[in-house]
């Protein structure tokens, strides 16, 4: 048990909803006070760098409403009740992309606001990508523009702010050092 750690007295769920819940807990703090945290529960989440033969990163470009505009980002998505998050990933890279893939590697996993969340992504790599006949299955109420960018493109795509999501800006330059490695 960490000195740092704050005993939940109490949890009010105050909404519950498709994606996300929120609550909030009365908490102990390490002083012995009292204090309120508001926490957003989340299943967790996918995401995928997946990389054509010829080393482009396939990306989705997708209206946020929380933002109220268009960003371009990696394929994501949320996990179902149970999923294993590489199962997940497979079936969210086909539905968004429409690609299968040969092979699919863990590559970390992150929690995106462990100051109000407990959003868990698990982010992969995907190769040997395969597009299928059928156009992507997306969900009824999902739109994307898909697009295949190079590095120096995502990286553009940054400084413009098209890209300017936590995974995407994560998985563009996990890319970034990979290639300065010489990997």
């Amino acid at each position: 048990m960490s000195s740092l750690e704050e005993k939940t007295l109490s949890t009010e769920k105050i909404f519950t909803g498709k994606i996300i819940s929120l609550q909030v807990d009365e908490v102990e703090l390490p002083n012995g006070k009292t204090s309120k945290r508001e926490i957003i529960k989340h299943p967790g989440a996918v995401a995928i760098i997946a990389l054509t033969d010829d080393g482009r990163i396939v990306m989705v470009e997708q209206y946020r409403k929380a933002l109220e505009r268009a960003i371009v980002e990696i394929p994501a998505g949320k996990l179902e009740q149970g999923e294993k998050p590489e199962v997940c990933a497979l079936r969210e890279l086909e539905e968004e992309t429409g690609y299968e893939c040969q092979k699919i590697e863990p590559l970390i996993s992150f929690y995106t606001s462990p100051g109000f969340a407990d959003e868990l992504v698990h982010l992969f790599i995907a190769t040997g990508l395969k597009k299928k006949v059928d156009a992507a299955d997306l969900d009824e109420d999902e739109f994307v523009n898909l697009i295949e960018v190079s590095l120096e493109e995502a990286v553009d795509f940054m400084k413009q702010q098209k890209i300017y999501d936590a995974k995407t800006a994560f998985a563009v330059q996990y890319l970034q050092l990979q290639k300065a490695m010489g990997k």
